[in-house]
């Protein structure tokens, strides 16, 4: 998917790590949000409070989930959050992404 239809996007951005990370959030008809991002280069740690799919759209980075080793993800691939969780990212390259809330199962 290139494009969302019938959205209502937030006009204010949430800006983390000095501005090297910002996003956009999405809200859909029926109640659901995504956030639409952009990284640059450099180390950072986020905590969830839901699950949550990450889906590079382009760039290259490595994530750290918990429980697991560290994997390196390219533009097109995609990974999953626990919900109250910490993560750990080192973006190697500029990186777009789609961050989806999911629902806890």
């Amino acid at each position: 998917m290139s494009e969302f239809n019938n959205v209502t996007v937030v006009m204010k951005a949430n800006v983390y790590f000095d501005g090297k990370v910002n996003s956009r959030t999405v809200v859909f008809a029926d109640g659901t949000r995504k956030t639409l991002g952009f990284m640059q280069p450099g180390d950072y740690s986020f905590n969830t409070a839901e699950p949550e799919r990450m889906d590079i759209l382009a760039g290259e980075l490595d994530v750290l989930l918990p429980g697991a080793d560290w994997r390196t993800v390219k533009g097109g691939e995609s990974f999953d959050v626990p919900g109250d969780a910490q993560f750990t990212l080192k973006v190697r390259t500029a990186s777009d992404y789609c961050c989806s809330f999911l629902a806890a199962s």
